[in-house]
């Protein structure tokens, strides 16, 4: 048999076993972290155990890591103002954002470091010397820290920190002080603190900037959008996109942490796909490798993520880009960034009541707002009462119908006789309105397809204006009674009604959005507030006169409700019925954008081939083009739905801007240019010959 080995005395143990304890003991004094990972060693678990086991037991969501605070504020937003709690690593001297090359950030500094030797980089925000004393602004993301260079210094020192000038970037290092009482700044978070400094360098100079990046600059001129665009890299350096950016940051990293919580997987779908036709044109990539053929950069990943939920990953979701080549405007880009949700057993009950939660988690922690219970109303409402249907809620001005009137159906006016429709909004105060502002009012309807407006100031005199002829007039010529009509509409002295007719679409257009137009213009909209309404019950379908066929609404994978579904199915169904089938479809609206849309998928198979062949697409087309979804459809697919959300909407809404491109770090233009880059360029005629392309223009 095997001889058992030697074991050595039990003296001997007893001093090696004293000897790695006092070995642990010394390491847990001078490294926490290292005599925590010894002491678990010891005990014969490792490390990755110990915190699994943990984790386990005590939360099932990832851990936070040092420095960040509940609620989702992280250090970013600790530094940028409020609780610099946990910004220190207690005993080193160091903050959390330290590197070789600074100590600390420009932001994170205050009293509980006075005397602490530090060295900070940052660009130099201003430069102001007094005689002796040189100031510099030091500013980075983090915040802003004020440097002293006084006359205690060498003159070396002294010459090099007068050298600096704005935007260049500086290193200084000193010593934290205290300011005097009476030099204390409140608006700057480290405003009670200095570096006297010891030593100063300047790291980089400048040109000269193309517009001023700081706030407090002097010239308040605001560059123009083109100039801001062409230094792209220079804007993002002013404090308030920094801000964008990063509470863009926060948003994403609130909706990240909320859809992993509720079980999601975040999966990524291809960017190089088959060009399928979804309304708006494709971005189209030639293939050098299949020579003829192309490409498509999705406007939606939506057949792959119907296809991720026939594979059984119930749950999906992906911040996506997405590409669409159409016209652009203030809240459109040619590219853009979506939050992409899919989940398979659900009803559009579930969706909602998910999309509730994200919004909630996103305002909660990027703005600490309370987003309270959001009211639902369906299309045929919305079209009803605001014309639109993204419906800004944060103030009145609804929409009233007079077709039905008394007063319209027996006017003589020329305008109103046989109007398909008439309605009117009542501006409360309004009758300080000039002629000007009307006539402008008046032009701005006219590009949605009315012909005019009808308005009327009440007096305490009367009604001036054209509303006052929409009374037929009495058998003597005299003005006909407008009273009736003031009273449905409930208008009062001072008020100015704005009154259409005419076809119902551009009667509801022009009003809707004159209705917001007005609002804005006189300041009726409260600031720091925020209006949601989920709209619901879309048509399915709509009838493109041009096509001179069906189109879909939403997009060609959208279900009817259940109660239209056999109107769908039924070949006999009449085209007029055909246009009040109602979609399972939903959007969400925040302040009049529309956030969010989605709605229950098709997952029969023959319901699907009828939608297609209702829009158009005929059976081999349909084969060609949408293939394997079809396929997937035959095997087995669970109920599913689903939303996306404008991530850059979003951002845009609460950051306060007034475009999407504030909220972009590399926007392109309306005419969707780079200036910056100076994309869309040519390329060689050799790059286009590999492609077998060639250019026609």
């Amino acid at each position: 048999g095997k001889m058992a080995a030697a074991r050595p005395p039990l003296a001997f143990q007893t001093f090696a076993g004293i000897c790695v304890l006092l070995f642990i003991l010394s390491a847990m004094t001078s490294s926490p972290r290292l005599g925590t990972r010894l002491a678990s060693r010891v005990r014969g678990e490792s490390i990755r155990q110990t915190m699994c086991t943990r984790t386990a037991r005590t939360n099932p969501t990832p851990r936070r890591r040092a420095g960040v605070r509940s609620g989702g504020d992280s250090v970013l937003s600790a530094v940028s103002g409020g609780s610099r709690e946990g910004l220190t690593v207690g005993g080193t001297g160091e903050g959390v954002l330290a590197t070789s090359l600074r100590s600390h950030s420009c932001g994170e500094l205050s009293v509980s470091d006075v005397g602490r030797k530090v060295k900070l980089q940052g660009w130099a925000s201003s430069v102001r010397d007094k005689g002796g004393i040189t100031f510099i602004l030091l500013r980075d993301r983090y915040g802003v820290t004020q440097a002293t260079v006084s006359d205690s210094v060498s003159d070396e020192v002294r010459d090099r920190a007068k050298q600096a000038r704005p935007e260049c970037v500086v290193e200084i290092e000193g010593t934290v002080s205290k300011r005097d009482k009476s030099a204390i700044n409140p608006n700057m978070d480290t405003g009670e603190i200095e570096i006297m400094v010891s030593d100063v360098r300047v790291i980089s100079r400048t040109r000269s900037l193309p517009f001023p990046i700081n706030e407090a600059a002097k010239d308040k001129t605001e560059a123009k959008e083109e100039t801001r665009l062409r230094y792209r890299y220079l804007d993002l350096r002013k404090p308030n996109m920094q801000r964008a950016i990063q509470l863009r940051h926060k948003a994403s990293m609130a909706a990240r942490k909320y859809l992993d919580q509720q079980q999601f997987l975040e999966i990524e779908t291809p960017y190089l796909c088959r060009a399928t036709p979804e309304g708006a044109r494709d971005y189209l990539v030639p293939s050098r490798v299949h020579p003829g053929e192309w490409f498509a950069l999705p406007q939606s990943p939506q057949m792959y993520k119907q296809a991720l939920m026939v594979s059984g990953m119930d749950r999906y979701f992906q911040i996506v880009r997405c590409f669409r080549d159409e016209d652009l405007r203030a809240d459109r880009q040619p590219e853009f960034t979506q939050i992409d949700i899919e989940m398979a057993s659900v009803s559009s009950e579930d969706v909602i009541k998910l999309g509730e939660g994200l919004v909630r988690q996103m305002w909660e922690e990027t703005l600490g707002y309370q987003v309270g219970t959001i009211p639902r109303i369906t299309y045929d409402e919305a079209m009803e009462k605001y014309g639109v249907d993204n419906p800004d809620l944060r103030f009145g001005m609804e929409l009233q119908d007079l077709s039905d009137s008394e007063c319209t159906k027996s006017s003589t006016f020329a305008p109103i006789v046989n109007a398909p429709l008439v309605k009117a909004i009542v501006v409360p105060g309004g009758s300080d309105t000039t002629r000007k502002t009307i006539d402008k009012y008046t032009e701005f309807v006219k590009s949605y397809g009315l012909s005019g407006l009808l308005f009327g100031k009440i007096t305490e005199n009367g009604v001036t204006g054209p509303l006052a002829k929409v009374p037929s007039a009495t058998a003597d010529g005299s003005p006909g009674d407008i009273s009736g009509l003031l009273k449905e509409l409930r208008a009062s002295v001072g008020d100015l009604v704005l009154m259409a007719s005419g076809e119902e679409e551009a009667v509801n257009a022009g009003l809707g959005r004159l209705r917001a137009h007005v609002a804005k213009d006189r300041d009726m909209i409260p600031e720091d507030s925020y209006a949601f309404v989920w709209v619901t019950d879309f048509p399915l379908l709509e009838y493109d006169q041009d096509l001179e066929r069906y189109v879909a609404v939403h997009h060609p994978f959208t279900s009817p409700l259940p109660a239209d579904k056999t109107l769908v199915l039924d070949k006999e169904t009449a085209p007029l019925d055909l246009m009040k089938v109602r979609s399972a479809a939903y959007d969400l609206v925040c302040n009049g954008f529309e956030i969010g849309g989605g709605s229950v998928r098709i997952h029969e198979r023959p319901l699907q081939e009828r939608m297609f062949s209702l829009l158009g697409v005929e059976e081999e087309e349909a084969a060609d083009k949408f293939g394997f979804l079809l396929d997937a459809l035959a095997h087995g697919p669970p109920p599913h739905a689903g939303m996306a959300f404008g991530f850059d909407r979003i951002a845009m809404i609460l950051s306060g801007a007034s475009s999407i491109r504030d909220v972009i770090a590399f926007p392109k233009t309306a005419t969707a240019s780079d200036l910056m880059s100076g994309a869309p360029s040519k390329v060689e005629g050799a790059q286009l010959a590999e492609l077998s392309v060639r250019n026609t223009v």
